[in-house]
């Protein structure tokens, strides 16, 4: 099916400004001594960088780029069609735009590339989220368990370690003891430790401390 073309009056001026627009920018560009292709060039090149800079401005209004690179743009093709109106000696174009017409590729290159490559928004710095309170699930008791008893005494002591009784000394080991820790208090001036006591015998622990104990010794 074939669609009919309906011409609007907004489309139709949008046609004639930029060709007035695209010629003015021609004319401005040769005057400047851009002869041949490179004069049709810079109408095209201005169109294109206002057409990226509004792409740019539908998804992000507050776009500093955008809207910088737009009023650079539209300048640009504001100011060709004002100074070719009769305002400007085309014969005679001054040096300072002649200077703006030929480092004009590069900041129009420079602005496309910023807006193309750049991101449109900063990328957010994510929320924390807020902990998922866990469902408290309530609990029911049947029935409430019953203290446990205390433990029968007989139990209990019977289930502690039997000690060993202290081993018997022999009256010369203890004699021989007797003598070593006298002879150390009437040299030092001072009772003997247990631990000097034991490391001078070289007897095991429990007969060494049964020992100390008949002697009273710390």
């Amino acid at each position: 099916m074939v669609r009919s073309v309906r011409l609007d009056a907004v489309l139709i001026q949008a046609v004639i400004a930029g060709a007035l627009s695209f010629a003015h920018l021609h004319d401005l560009a040769e005057a400047a001594h851009q002869s041949g292709w490179k004069a049709w060039a810079y109408p095209v090149s201005v169109d294109l960088l206002m057409v990226a800079a509004w792409r740019r401005l539908r998804t992000a209004r507050r776009d500093r780029a955008a809207w910088t690179w737009f009023v650079i743009a539209l300048s640009a093709s504001l100011g060709a069609n004002v100074a070719t109106a009769g305002l400007l000696d085309l014969h005679h174009v001054p040096a300072w735009l002649r200077i703006l017409v030929a480092g004009w590729p590069a900041l129009a290159f420079l602005g496309g590339t910023l807006l193309v490559h750049s991101p449109a928004n900063a990328p957010s710095s994510p929320q924390p989220v807020d902990d998922v309170a866990a469902p408290e699930v309530e609990m029911h008791r049947t029935h409430e368990p019953a203290p446990a008893a205390d433990p029968v005494p007989e139990l209990v002591a019977a289930s502690e370690p039997p000690v060993a009784p202290a081993p018997a000394v022999p009256a010369a080991l203890l004699d021989h003891a007797r003598k070593i820790t006298e002879a150390h208090q009437a040299s030092t001036g001072s009772p003997m430790p247990a631990d000097a006591l034991s490391a001078r015998l070289q007897l095991p622990a429990p007969m060494t401390a049964a020992i100390a104990a008949q002697l009273q010794l710390t």
